[in-house]
């Protein structure tokens, strides 16, 4: 632990959690099953060290900002999708926070009221539907219901061969119970960033996370509510762009926020 302290400059962490402010307890970690966690503390009585803890998006949205898909902008609006569904807002280059901290919490915008169960124990939001285990989810269900479809064939007795991009090229070929799942899914991503767009007149939409990166109909679907639904004053400025840093985004960004403290 004293050799820890000793090495350490500051120490940054990005959680998929909300977070109360800037006190590192974790609220609620819907894919982690984690609930009023002193994460924060935890780790600084570990490692003996101050330690920064921040949503996981808003850290990959500062690693993108300042060197990644972001560099050069002043108003992004950034949005993951992997396991879960993720948002961050930077406004004249500072990041949004919001009164308790959890401004930006994209994936629990509701998009169906009293829809299924989220992982946050609310029910109805954008995670429910789009996120990576919960496509899944719905996939596993559809299997379990009898109906024919390619996504039996394709994933067999064994379940965890179900993927998200397995759905959507299921979906994209015309299978009723893919689409079924898909299609909404996808709508209801891609409203809600024109939304988005609509609400923040961001210059730059930033997309990334597993399940974008390597579904690109779900990115192209995006890229379409963008310039169809948002409004005609902020599309006309604004760009969709792939994030740049990958995995390392969070991992930069945190760093690079635990450096300003």
């Amino acid at each position: 632990q004293a050799a820890i302290s000793e090495r350490l400059l500051c120490c940054g962490v990005g959680i998929a959690a909300q977070l109360e402010g800037d006190t590192g307890f974790v609220a609620v970690a819907p894919n982690l099953q984690w609930r009023n966690v002193p994460f924060g503390e935890m780790l600084e009585r570990k490692l003996g060290h101050t330690v920064r803890v921040v949503n996981d998006l808003a850290a990959a949205a500062w690693g993108e900002l300042q060197v990644g898909a972001g560099r050069g902008a002043r108003d992004l609006f950034v949005t993951f999708v992997g396991s879960g569904v993720g948002g961050a807002i930077i406004a004249g280059s500072r990041l949004v926070r919001g009164a308790s901290g959890v401004a930006g919490e994209f994936g629990h915008t509701k998009v169906v009221p009293e829809g299924r169960l989220c992982g946050c124990g609310e029910r109805g939001c954008l995670e429910a539907y789009v996120g990576g285990h919960n496509l899944i989810a719905q996939m596993q269900e559809a299997i379990e219901s009898g109906r024919p479809t390619v996504l039996r064939q394709r994933g067999g007795s064994d379940l965890s061969a179900l993927t998200p991009v397995l759905l959507e090229e299921a979906a994209l070929q015309g299978d009723e119970v893919a689409k079924e799942i898909y299609d909404p899914a996808t709508g209801y991503l891609a409203l809600s960033v024109a939304n988005q767009v609509t609400v923040l007149n961001p210059a730059l939409v930033i997309i990334g996370g597993g399940v974008l990166m390597r579904c690109p109909g779900m990115r192209q679907s995006i890229v379409a509510a963008v310039e169809r639904y948002s409004n005609r004053v902020s599309r006309k400025v604004v760009r969709v762009a792939q994030a740049e840093l990958g995995d390392d985004s969070g991992i930069i960004g945190a760093a690079l926020l635990a450096a300003e403290m």
